[in-house]
């Protein structure tokens, strides 16, 4: 069995690094000749590597969802919905295929404008008729709306997937050109109407005329679609409230008002689309890096080809400025790669022949050449876009809550428009005031605002999550990420490096430092453990020669026996020094670290210490969690007077040393029963049960596919400050979510209040809608721009 490979993202040479833990023990699955007894004898603690995979949270977790199309059974396809511009009609698409027999479960992300689908197995081979049903439906829903099906084949174009293809951008660019001009005429129209009433001419047939002429020109197509959704049974459409609210102006005879009110919501619902269609292409340029072509080199030429068309083992040009196109190796030439917009590293990591790359980064300096390990398909850059839509698929509780809510909502408005029209005018007898009131309901009792606010903020904060190297599995994610009041960590490779290091050699009885580490490392210097590899890799630094050992022998949960010019030597743990009886009353214990003790002709010769370094961030990051009030705790098998050096230097608050995994487990429940929600931040792969057993799990470096399949949260870096900045971009996101809901369910309140009061105009109403529908999207994508926690 080999041992645990781990590959952190922030290096985009993919060092294929041994990450056999200094927590590792009797358990330990090393296998390599000596590899496990000499584990034992360099005083490790009693944990293992649990090599299980993760795939989902069990039911200790609290932040499980309903099924939605990515976790629901059956067989599973995409559709892109095109030209889908209203989040509520979004909404009631979802609803009414969700509806259709053959459907397990669909998803229609308004952010991404995917349908995800999953059907019954039974159906197999009915997708192309599914799609069929799925155009009618949301075609009867807004008729510009289309549907097309996602071939697994066009996963690599990146138009597809972005809804940026040219032949429907072009198309939808027009459309807004065409709304755009509509407004400016009908606009002119209402401006010529109260010029004419204003120069004497009111009630005149000229100002009425082009008030109606505006109003068919701004309203007409509205008008139509209402009618059209009408006879469908959709009572409660968008355009049918603005139709009946703008047309009874009309009947009480307020034209002005009327033109008025339907050009302000024309405005606002431009401004509105135009806002929401930025801040989704700003979402997704920042996680879509996929190439759309790339450079192949043919012998001494070279041909542009499209990047899906690349296939393994091909050879790309990378010039400098250029990305990475696809995952691969460098076979040619030398340069430094800018990794951050993979993993938000800033520094710069140098590249040269024989070192993977990573799809996305920037190279910076040199030419490269680069073999292609895997096609666009499968590498990086796709597996990020991916990992987006899939989270922006999964919708968090409160986007739930307010799609439901918002079924309720606007029945109750309008029932009670009715009652403001009838009750109050039977009696007073104002029926014109009073129908005027009830029509500034009609128009503030869509529900787009609401249904619109709280997915493009967690878009968004999925999307800046991205942008840092941190990615969310979904909005649930960011949910539970909310509500952490403890952060559990593993210890190596999370707040350490990983990496064993020589931190200090001690010379007894006339021996040097320089004898200690050479010795030492003759007798270690064929080992393939990371402690005898650092020991080896000191004395090589150092120039230091070392000796042929003969007659070598392990001593099972002890160390080496070997035979040295120097004569017979030891090297291992104090049980080895006490099976040989060497003295070691001189020698006192180390504060933190790995002891491998030397022994030669029977006498004490030195003591070497080797530990994993601690990240130099560990501490700000520790500090950066306590700042948001939440608790730190530290779970290893490492012994325990390792474990309380790292805490001590970091600043944690609670440790738990030697622990096997399910003694790891055991104390998370322990510590959920004490604090409440508790995210554990591991590597993904050892530590498989606790990570199961949290409310959040997160991967510190991704490691293997393993770890992103595991996760609630992955971190492409390996940096601790990624910890508290994703606690940091959940609380934002929640914050703003509900900031849009309370603020559009505040301002239609306000509104319907100002209304009953005889304050509130049809343009107010207006305003409540569309103009509280553009402010959401604007607040949303303040995440995009917030600034990066300094660690």
């Amino acid at each position: 069995m080999e041992p645990t490979e781990k590959r952190d993202l922030h290096d985009p040479n993919h060092i294929q690094a041994i990450h056999h833990s200094q927590e590792h023990g009797d358990n330990c699955p090393c296998g390599h000749g000596h590899g496990h007894h000499h584990e034992e004898h360099h005083g490790h603690g009693d944990g293992c590597s649990c090599g299980h995979e993760h795939h989902s949270h069990g039911d200790s977790g609290q932040h499980r969802q309903s099924p939605d199309a990515d976790t629901a059974a059956g067989i599973k396809f995409t559709c892109l919905v095109e030209n889908l511009g209203c989040a509520n009609c979004a909404a009631k698409m979802e609803r009414r295929i969700n509806e259709l027999p053959e459907v397990n479960a669909a998803t229609l992300t308004f952010a991404t404008k995917q349908l995800r689908v999953a059907i019954a197995a039974e159906h197999a081979g009915l997708e192309d008729a599914l799609v069929a049903k799925f155009q009618e439906i949301c075609a009867s829903i807004e008729p510009e709306t289309v549907v097309r099906r996602q071939q697994p084949s066009q996963k690599g174009k990146k138009s597809l997937s972005s809804g940026e293809q040219e032949k429907s951008g072009n198309r939808r660019l027009s459309e807004q050109q065409l709304g755009l001009l509509s407004i400016i005429i009908g606009a002119s129209f209402f401006a010529a109407g109260e010029l004419l009433g204003h120069f004497g001419m009111k009630g005149a047939f000229l100002p009425s005329a082009a008030f109606v002429v505006s109003y068919i020109i701004l309203g007409g197509r509205i008008v139509l679609a209402a009618l059209r959704n009408l006879c469908k049974g959709q009572v409660f459409d968008e355009n049918f409230l603005m139709s009946l609210a703008t047309l009874g102006a009309f009947a009480i005879g307020n034209f002005p008002e009327a033109v008025g009110v339907m050009l302000f919501y024309r405005i606002g619902e431009y401004f509105e689309e135009t806002a929401v269609a930025r801040s989704r292409s700003q979402i997704m340029d920042a996680v879509d890096l996929r190439p759309e072509v790339v450079t192949l080199v043919l012998g001494a030429d070279t041909k542009t080809v499209d990047a899906e068309d690349a296939q393994v083992n091909d050879i790309l040009l990378v010039r400098p400025g250029d990305r990475i196109p696809l995952d691969g190796v460098v076979v040619e030439g030398e340069s430094r790669l800018d990794t951050s917009p993979i993993t938000g590293e800033p520094v710069p990591v140098k590249a040269a022949a024989g070192d993977a790359v990573t799809s996305g980064c920037i190279n910076t300096s040199g030419q490269l050449k680069i073999r292609v390990e895997k096609t666009l398909e499968h590498s990086m850059v796709t597996r990020i876009l991916d990992s987006v839509e899939n989270a922006a698929a999964s919708k968090p509780n409160i986007d739930r809550f307010i799609t439901r809510f918002s079924r309720i909502y606007t029945p109750f408005v309008v029932a009670a428009a009715l009652a403001t029209a009838i009750v109050p005018s039977l009696v007073t007898g104002d029926w014109q005031h009073w129908i005027y009131t009830a029509l500034t309901f009609l128009v503030i009792s869509c529900p787009c605002a609401l249904v619109l606010s709280v997915p493009l903020a967690f878009f968004s904060g999925i999307g800046a999550g991205s942008k840092r190297g941190i990615l969310f599995k979904g909005g649930v994610s960011i949910e539970a990420l909310n509500n952490v009041s403890a952060v559990v960590m593993d210890k190596t490779g999370t707040i350490t490096k990983g990496n064993f290091v020589v931190q200090d050699a001690i010379p007894f009885h006339g021996y040097s430092k320089e004898d200690v580490l050479r010795l030492c490392a003759s007798l270690e210097q064929h080992s393939t453990h990371p402690i005898g590899v650092s020991i080896t890799a000191a004395a090589r630094e150092k120039g230091l020669a070392l000796d042929d050992a003969s007659s070598l022998k392990e001593l099972a949960g002890h160390g080496i026996q070997a035979l040295l010019p120097a004569g017979e030597a030891l090297a291992g743990n104090r049980k080895l020094m006490e099976k040989f009886h060497i003295d070691l009353t001189d020698c006192g214990k180390a504060a933190y670290g790995t002891e491998v003790f030397l022994a030669v002709q029977g006498k004490l010769a030195g003591r070497l210490v080797v530990s994993d370094t601690i990240k130099p961030e560990s501490a700000k990051a520790i500090a950066a969690l306590k700042d948001l009030h939440i608790t730190t705790a530290m779970l290893t098998g490492d012994a325990p007077e390792s474990a309380e050096a790292v805490a001590k230097e970091t600043g944690i608050d609670q440790v738990y040393a030697k622990l096997l995994p399910d003694g790891k487990l055991a104390k998370l429940q322990e510590i959920r029963k004490e604090t409440g929600s508790a995210m554990f931040v591991g590597d993904g792969i050892n530590d498989a049960p606790v990570l199961a057993g949290a409310d959040v799990g997160a991967a510190m470096g991704s490691g293997a596919d393993a770890a992103i399949e595991a996760a609630d949260v992955v971190f492409m870096t390996s940096d601790m400050g990624a910890v508290p900045e994703s606690i940091s971009i959940a609380k934002s996101t929640t914050r703003i979510a509900w900031q849009n809901v309370v603020f559009a369910l505040a301002i239609k309140a306000a509104v319907m209040v100002l209304g009953l009061a005889g304050y509130a105009s049809m343009w107010m109403a207006v305003f409540a809608d569309s103009g509280v529908a553009m402010l959401c999207v604007l607040n949303s994508i303040r995440i995009l721009y917030r600034k990066q926690a300094a660690l």
